[in-house]
């Protein structure tokens, strides 16, 4: 399953207020909570934990925070923030822009293609300015969509060619 197709206008926040890490992971947690029908506190430690292990930023202002969950269906929330704020990254860029990935833990196999997917799509600092620059969340889903396009001969959902 291709992140273009979990990515909708309703799933993508503008210019929201974040203090730090731990604010902008309550806010994720709490709306991804809403589209799962589970508990916030559930999603959070999930990825309280995953931080644990290391930091999700990915560097030039993106972070990548992701759980694996029991029983759900796979989330993705893109989030851009008013202020960057410090998420840990090892370029110590503060972070602007957010990609929340939550899979189910059946469904391991899917995480890490979507991940890569989501990864590849923001190699180029073009993209990560057209981003920053979109107005609505229509022109981030459409951007999403022209940025996340398979390599010919590449399958979207399994990354093998």
């Amino acid at each position: 399953m291709a992140i273009s197709d979990l990515l909708s206008a309703a799933d993508v926040f503008l210019d929201v207020s974040a203090n730090n890490k731990r604010s902008l992971l309550e806010t994720l947690s709490a709306e991804a909570a809403s589209r799962l029908g589970c508990s916030s506190q559930e999603i959070l430690e999930a990825l309280r934990a995953r931080e644990q292990i290391g930091s999700t930023a990915l560097g030039r202002g993106v972070a990548l925070p992701h759980a694996e969950l029991s029983g759900t269906q796979p989330v993705v929330l893109f989030t851009r923030l008013r202020r960057p704020i410090d998420f840990d990254a090892r370029d110590d860029e503060p972070v602007d822009l957010v990609f929340l990935v939550l899979w189910p833990v059946g469904a391991a196999k899917g995480l890490l293609p979507a991940m890569s997917e989501i990864c590849r799509a923001l190699r180029e600092p073009q993209s990560l300015r057209r981003l920053r620059l979109a107005e609505t969340p229509e022109e981030v889903v459409q951007l999403v969509r022209q940025l996340t396009v398979p390599s010919i001969g590449q399958d979207a959902t399994s990354g093998e060619t």
